[in-house]
């Protein structure tokens, strides 16, 4: 009998296929061609999804198997055309896999710690970084100075950064 990938499988392969993408797009720079590699690289990670530990990173994981299917493509595609080696594209994206592992890490911590500002502070940031927006449009709609909002702003920033700071320092000793 074959077995099924669980829930928890689904969910990592479903929440990776963005930056899977673009992970592969980076390295092709033609769209057809990333989504082809995609393509080919879910038909692998779902074959071999009994070989994924969980708890580990998937991205990883799943970001090796794209740079050997980028790594094919690449020498199907070499034929009298200049290349970057092998080697340069293996060490280029195991760099990029780990950076946008950390990048996912701070993202989350800065989700959570945004979800723990006090309502109105949240709503500050949320109406300040909104596309558009500056402090003056935000101090003008909410009716205050404009210095006491940059100065409320500065004080919220400060905030998140140390708990986001707090949060990586937490994670990193438990792993």
């Amino acid at each position: 009998m074959e077995q099924v990938p669980n829930a928890e499988f689904v969910q990592l392969f479903t929440k990776s296929q963005r930056r899977l993408f673009l992970f592969i797009l980076a390295q092709v720079s033609n769209l057809a061609d990333a989504e082809e590699i995609l393509q080919d690289t879910n038909v692998i990670i779902w074959s071999k999804f009994h070989q994924f530990q969980l708890g580990t990173s998937f991205f990883a994981w799943a970001g090796k198997i794209a740079t050997y299917e980028i790594l094919k493509y690449r020498e199907k595609k070499r034929v009298g055309r200049l290349q970057f080696s092998d080697e340069f594209i293996s060490r280029v994206a195991a760099e990029v896999i780990e950076l946008s592992d950390e990048l996912e890490q701070r993202r989350e911590a800065l989700s959570e710690c945004l979800r723990r500002l006090k309502a109105d502070d949240r709503e500050l940031i949320q109406a300040r970084y909104a596309p558009g927006e500056n402090g003056l449009k935000v101090a003008e709609h909410l009716g205050r100075p404009a210095n006491s909002v940059y100065q409320s702003i500065g004080r919220i920033r400060k905030v998140l950064l140390d708990c986001v700071t707090r949060r990586l320092t937490a994670t990193a000793r438990t792993t």
